[in-house]
């Protein structure tokens, strides 16, 4: 993976689309009226709706430039197999020390919400375990330290 190179799965490369529509369609023009309006109460160095409207269209601009290079950088995962970790896979995964059991969908960075278990390929389980077979055992860098992993699943 190259610095600008953003890994996506198809509905991530959608969301973002969708956002980016969205900021262009609807969140810009909304900005720059506000700009207009605040520029119409006239002085503008102790206007604070003109100094918050500013801010906020620098905002969304700089939203849309950082979507638009992820857009363009997107690498879509697909054909993802079921043999062996790789990004897009859904991983069952024991904890050696004590048997817990996890569930984790490795993602690109931008996806990736622990809140959902969708986990980064830059997490350190993720890279401990990407390219593993369904139950090899891999050792997991924390700074807590180390602890192994053992894959259980492979979706």
């Amino acid at each position: 993976m190259t610095e600008n190179e953003v890994y996506v799965t198809e509905q991530g490369l959608e969301d973002m689309k969708k956002e980016l529509e969205y900021l262009k369609m609807e969140k810009r023009p909304a900005v720059i009226q506000a700009l207009k309006e605040a520029r119409a109460l006239g002085d503008l160095s102790e206007n604070a709706e003109y100094d918050a409207a500013r801010n906020e269209q620098s905002d969304v601009e700089n939203r849309i430039v950082t979507l638009e290079k992820q857009i363009e950088n997107a690498i879509v995962i697909k054909n993802i197999g079921k043999d062996e970790v790789g990004v897009g896979n859904t991983v069952e995964i024991e904890y050696v020390e004590d048997g817990e059991k996890e569930k984790y969908t490795i993602v690109g960075i931008k996806e990736a919400d622990p809140f959902e278990n969708k986990i980064s390929n830059e997490s350190p389980i993720a890279k401990a375990i990407l390219g593993a077979k369904l139950g090899d055992v891999r050792a997991v860098s924390s700074p807590n330290g180390e602890y192994q992993v053992k894959i259980i699943g492979i979706e």
